[in-house]
């Protein structure tokens, strides 16, 4: 179980543990306040592995730890849970390198670990339960990085899903709405993000943007983060019941809202779906360039 230092990861593996299964639970960093709680309250069944999808060596290290304690059994359960995303701006003003780190962690992390896991989840006919994003699905304004790992992401396990089933793997793909986990719901941490982007922007961009526009996106960003649902047990039970039915979902949709989303993404003109992603998410205001007042003002 990947990412539990917080968040989705932290809640599944205390979960699992009441349930009486044997939990490898990886964290990126062993003495973090979400490993620490997961010491104290978990049994100790619940074994802690440092790692961080990012490093070769550190999933290696976990794939060997995993590999000498479940030879003989097989590996029933993977879930892959660890995302990352610390970006919100248009795609253009998304450095490149925030593009990439999306994808090594949401991406090629779950990809290697997943690879490596296989002989031991196909000795025992296993589950693999994948957290993945409806932001991998259908553009949302803003999330460029995040939203393409996470459509790759999605369609890498896709197709696990059909190349598995010869071998009996269930693979299934949870896409919870927004849920408040980790740093995603810390204002000042995503000021800070802010502050970073813009001194990192060259001076044409920001020309044509405004600064105020990169402002009005994060405000509209914290505000929306105050409708994130704190109890997170819809998505606990979803990988749960991937991990354990008879015959679990191909997709789990836990969250409020998302049938609409979905049914407006499939059956409505683009135009509907850009405008209700932007009515439910972030609506930009015009770019610098574009506006009125600045037209006036190059002329004069």
């Amino acid at each position: 179980l990947s990412g539990c230092d917080s968040g989705f990861g932290q809640a599944t593996a205390r979960h699992l543990d009441i349930m009486g299964f044997q939990v490898f639970a990886s964290v990126l960093d062993l003495q973090s306040p979400g490993a620490q709680e997961l010491r104290r309250s978990c049994s100790p069944r619940l074994t802690l592995l440092q790692m961080d999808l990012t490093k070769t060596e550190d999933i290696q290290r976990v794939l060997q730890h995993i590999q000498a304690h479940t030879n003989s059994t097989g590996l029933w359960g993977l879930v892959n849970n660890a995302g990352f995303n610390d970006t919100i701006a248009d795609a253009e003003l998304s450095p490149l390198g925030k593009f990439r780190t999306c994808m090594e962690v949401n991406f090629f992390g779950s990809l290697e670990l997943t690879k490596g896991l296989l002989p031991l989840l196909r000795s025992a006919g296993g589950r693999i339960v994948t957290v993945s994003s409806p932001a991998g699905d259908m553009p949302f304004p803003c999330l460029a990085a995040y939203g393409a790992s996470k459509a790759a992401l999605s369609l890498l396990m896709d197709t696990f899903r059909s190349e598995l089933q010869p071998w009996g793997i269930k693979v299934s793909l949870i896409l919870p709405g927004y849920y408040k986990t980790g740093t995603t719901c810390d204002p000042a941490f995503w000021n800070l993000q802010k502050q970073q982007l813009l001194a990192s922007l060259p001076q044409e961009l920001l020309q044509a943007y405004g600064e105020d526009y990169v402002e009005e996106i994060n405000q509209q960003f914290i505000q929306f983060m105050k409708v994130a649902v704190e109890d997170l047990s819809a998505v606990v039970n979803s990988i749960t019941e991937g991990l354990l039915a008879a015959n679990p979902a191909v997709r789990y949709y836990p969250g409020q809202g998302l049938g609409i989303m979905y049914f407006i993404h499939r059956y409505l003109p683009y135009f509907v779906r850009d405008l209700f992603l932007k009515g439910f998410f972030i609506n930009p205001k015009l770019p610098r360039a574009l506006r009125r007042e600045h037209h006036n003002d190059v002329k004069k």
